[in-house]
């Protein structure tokens, strides 16, 4: 009996630290009005403050997880630059499907893997009928998908520049990629909208074509940025 216990707690104890090393997932908690949004995939962690009808701020960057800590290399921070490259410590835990980050409930959200999950940076767009290649620089434009909810976010760590982000849930099936637009920092008006693009994968670069949100047309190619 004793044995069996003590296989149980470390069976316990083995699922709890692959959980903490490995978050991967979507994590809501909601304060008032406000949704605080967490994305985290391949090493990169965002998170969003919104309500349903504007967008208050974001902030996010690369991450580990240490001494029961959520360490953040931060690369932006619309409402506080100045945090911008430096490094932050907030205390985490896992208790079945809740996040405790800094004491702060998150529940994750369903599981829904999709082909898309991961970070991305966009490395190619067409222009009068021409793919021109963005070279990686300082500023780049990058995006985060997993369990069915993106993120994208323009910015320039470096110089602490942020240039918009907008977000909300995906789906991507058989080429055909829509997004539902949750929030949208350049304006609060696109909430609510449903854009379709077509999108498929090849040689691990993401190509993605239809019509933005202001409704030029698009052709953008996108490469895994983990």
């Amino acid at each position: 009996m004793r044995n069996t216990i003590i296989l149980v707690l470390l069976i316990i104890c083995s699922i709890s630290c692959a959980v903490a090393q490995n978050p991967t997932g979507v994590y809501i908690a909601t304060n008032n009005n406000d949704k605080h949004l967490l994305l985290i995939a391949d090493g990169y962690i965002t998170h969003t403050i919104f309500s349903a009808s504007e967008y208050k701020n974001t902030q996010g960057g690369t991450y580990k997880i240490a001494n029961n800590e959520l360490v953040v290399n931060c690369e932006f921070d619309d409402k506080n630059p100045s945090n911008i490259g430096k490094e932050h410590h907030f205390p985490i835990r896992f208790e079945s499907e809740t996040l405790y980050l800094d004491n702060t409930p998150f529940q994750k959200q369903a599981k829904s893997k999709q082909d898309l999950d991961g970070l991305w940076r966009i490395t190619g767009r067409q222009n009068n009928q021409t793919v021109n290649t963005i070279k990686r620089a300082d500023r780049k434009t990058i995006k985060l998908l997993v369990d069915g909810y993106f993120q994208w976010i323009a910015i320039n760590p470096i110089e602490k520049g942020f240039y918009g982000t907008g977000g909300g849930k995906y789906t991507f099936q058989n080429r055909n990629y829509q997004e539902n637009i949750l929030f949208f920092s350049r304006d609060n008006n696109r909430v609510g909208a449903t854009l379709n693009f077509s999108g498929e994968i090849k040689n691990n670069e993401w190509h993605h074509s239809g019509k933005s949100s202001k409704g030029d047309p698009i052709y953008e190619i996108w490469s895994r940025d983990n």
